[in-house]
């Protein structure tokens, strides 16, 4: 099991407090301290796909507010090869989630994203900005095979913080990079509620902070 953390993931699972989350249904996770190189408590660790196992854990940064960073670290070049860290507190199907992330290394793919309404590790959907393709894709996977829905050509710079979001509701999905809506999509394959996790695909080396998630009606 792992868990964002991190003050600079200022709460890497955005938290909603009880008395919050009564109010506006969000879901503020309070992070307790973690030490460099082991994961936080609340998440599982899991991959699609083929290759070694993913292997996620929190490490020294110090660009981020707390100085700290959930990152995925296999460089694996297994092309279809997608880790997953899935948090186990929220199961929702309307549901709001950003994330900052930054891709810093990955000959294969330099790739991070945001998995929502997962069921399993081989079904679900998955947001994802790729630093080497500069493109933001929504796919669904489907008993372990992806299939693109929309994308949109967009500068995903290396070493850079970025901001991905993602919100879905009922069929319909929105979309936004660096705090700009790129594309709304309609798509009604899952429609069930299920985890958020994030994601990579095969050597990826990608760091995740502030990590946002956010019940709907």
């Amino acid at each position: 099991m792992a868990m964002l953390q991190n003050s600079a993931l200022t709460a890497v699972l955005a938290s909603v407090a009880t008395t919050s989350s009564a109010q506006n249904n969000l879901g503020v996770i309070p992070l307790a301290p973690t030490q460099a190189g082991k994961l936080p408590a609340g998440f599982q660790v899991a991959r699609t796909g083929k290759g070694t196992p993913a292997a996620w854990s929190v490490v020294a940064d110090a660009t981020v507010p707390g100085g700290q960073v959930l990152v995925q670290t296999s460089t694996d070049q297994t092309d279809y090869r997608f880790p997953l860290a899935i948090y186990d507190g929220v199961t929702a199907a309307n549901v709001e989630v950003t994330v900052r992330f930054k891709a810093v290394a990955g000959r294969v793919d330099r790739a991070g994203g945001i998995a929502v309404r997962l069921a399993d590790p081989d079904n679900y959907y998955v947001l994802r900005a790729n630093a080497l393709e500069d493109n933001v894709n929504f796919y669904r996977v489907v008993k372990g095979t992806r299939t693109q829905i929309k994308g949109l050509s967009t500068k995903v710079s290396s070493d850079v913080w970025h901001t991905l979001g993602i919100q879905a509701e009922g069929d319909n999905f929105s979309v936004s990079f660096d705090g700009k809506l790129l594309f709304t999509v309609n798509d009604r394959t899952f429609t069930n509620a299920g985890k958020v996790a994030l994601w990579t695909k095969a050597d990826s080396v990608t760091q995740f902070a502030d990590l946002t998630i956010q019940k709907r009606p």
